[in-house]
């Protein structure tokens, strides 16, 4: 989001602290998750959370330089790739973080110092542990285990040289301009590259392109083009990122969707030729609803183009329901 704000060249300051203990005369989110942003409304300051309805706000309130493009088509995939990164890149962040315990014992002091630089060394120490714990004890909520461990760092490992390829392409996922997804993907990415030392040892071997990349979306305020893809660009542009969510993320929301609707607690289900086995995630059946409900709000004629560009990515799985009951 800091960085999104940075491109988009919206006034904001920052608050550096935890999310557990919000500053002094600030509200309370309802759901306490980092990033929280707080915003002036006519019924005073708002503290909001979720990246993705916070960058559609901005874009309301701010019309310069927007990171969600106009063209529909686009504005679906943007949304989709966006989808992809904060709900199953993310997995690949939780798990090299936390489920390799070099990873681990880097990072736990890195947050604890974080959230307070004047700890003392003791309390820095036991903050270190008590974070790493309850951590550690989380991994099988985002479906980080030993069963999932191989196909979690098998896609992070195609997914950097897949964005190796995009970038030199054009410079970013849907153009040489940013998206929504771009700074998505970014997210991920300053932990997976630049803060745990086994992620980014494989991106920056893999592709000291995306590395560079990862630094330069850090502030692209200077950022001139405005450039989206146009639609011949857009299968060789997007033809490998879609094939990857096809591969693992398609097939994780409908088990995991399907799963929820029975109101199961665990699922179990194949992904990329796999076994796969995680508590059900409840919010991501309704990020599979939303991306439903996306594509429905599309004019038929953007649809057909859609489905066309989808087909045999593995992606065309998630709107088959909605497909066969509008045909």
């Amino acid at each position: 989001m800091l960085a999104l704000l940075r491109y988009r060249r919206i006034a904001h300051r920052v608050v550096w602290g935890t999310h557990f203990d919000p500053p002094t005369g600030y509200p309370t989110p309802k759901v306490k998750l980092l990033p929280t942003i707080y915003m002036e409304s006519p019924e005073g300051v708002q503290a909001l959370v979720d990246s993705t309805p916070l960058i559609r706000r901005l874009e309301i309130e701010f019309s310069e330089r927007r990171v969600v493009p106009e063209d529909p088509l686009l504005r679906f995939l943007d949304l989709l790739i966006e989808d992809f990164a904060d709900e199953w890149v993310t997995k690949a962040m939780f798990h090299y973080r936390w489920h390799h315990a070099p990873d681990a014992a880097h990072a736990a002091p890195l947050l604890a110092y974080s959230q307070n630089l004047q700890l003392s060394p003791q309390q820095a120490a036991q903050r270190s542990q008590a974070f790493a714990q309850r951590q550690i004890s989380r991994l099988s909520v985002v479906g980080s285990n030993a069963v999932t461990a191989p196909v979690i760092e098998a896609s992070f490992e195609r997914l950097v040289g897949i964005l190796d390829r995009i970038i030199e392409r054009h410079g970013f996922v849907l153009g040489a301009r940013p998206a929504s997804a771009d700074f998505a993907l970014y997210g991920q990415l300053t932990q997976l590259g630049i803060i745990d030392p086994t992620p980014a040892r494989i991106l920056g071997t893999a592709s000291p392109r995306l590395r560079a990349w990862v630094d330069q979306v850090e502030d692209l305020s200077g950022h001139q083009s405005d450039r989206w893809i146009a639609p011949p660009e857009i299968q060789d542009q997007l033809g490998e990122l879609l094939n990857e969510i096809g591969r693992v993320y398609a097939p994780f929301l409908l088990a995991n969707a399907q799963a929820c609707a029975a109101q199961q607690l665990e699922f179990q289900t194949t992904i990329d030729g796999h076994p796969w086995v995680q508590p059900v995630f409840p919010y991501q059946a309704k990020c599979l609803q939303a991306l439903q409900q996306a594509r429905l709000d599309l004019p038929p004629l953007v649809q057909a183009s859609l489905d066309q560009l989808l087909q045999g990515s593995g992606c065309e799985v998630l709107f088959q329901s909605t497909r066969n009951a509008h045909s």
